[in-house]
């Protein structure tokens, strides 16, 4: 009985990491750029400029898509817009309190820290955002 509890907290343990990995995606594809510079641990450089991306995330009826946009300048996010095309009547609501409330939460802070989880009671589309700033440090990565 002792073994198939140590099995299953083992299974338990690794479904977690599995679980954290997923969470922590932008930390480990940072984590392997910086291994690849054999032990620099400085981080990802970024280039000012305008970048733009498209980011979906899914409700419980549709799926959604915004067009994020920010100038960089020094690494650090000086402007921000988020455009949407909602498709249900509910997701233009929290679209809206969505764009309305980003600025705050994002301009002045560094590329490499952007990480939204909910913006004025609006938590899905963070996803959508979270997902287009992925593409926006792949693109302005130096």
């Amino acid at each position: 009985m002792n073994r198939t509890v140590r099995t299953g907290s083992a299974i338990a343990g690794a479904a977690g990491i599995v679980v954290l990995a997923g969470c922590g995606a932008v930390t480990v594809g940072s984590g392997e750029a910086e291994s690849s510079t054999d032990g620099d641990t400085s981080s990802i450089e970024y280039s000012d400029g305008t970048y733009s991306a498209e980011g979906t995330y899914q409700t419980p009826e549709t799926v959604e898509t915004i067009t994020v946009t920010v100038t960089l300048e020094n690494e650090a996010v000086t402007e921000v817009e988020v455009t949407g095309d909602p498709q249900a009547p509910e997701t233009e609501q929290y679209q809206g309190e969505f764009i309305d409330g980003i600025a705050d939460e994002v301009v002045g802070v560094d590329l490499d820290d952007l990480d939204v989880s909910r913006v004025a009671g609006s938590s899905l589309t963070s996803g959508g955002f979270n997902q287009a700033i992925d593409q926006i440090k792949q693109d302005a990565a130096a």
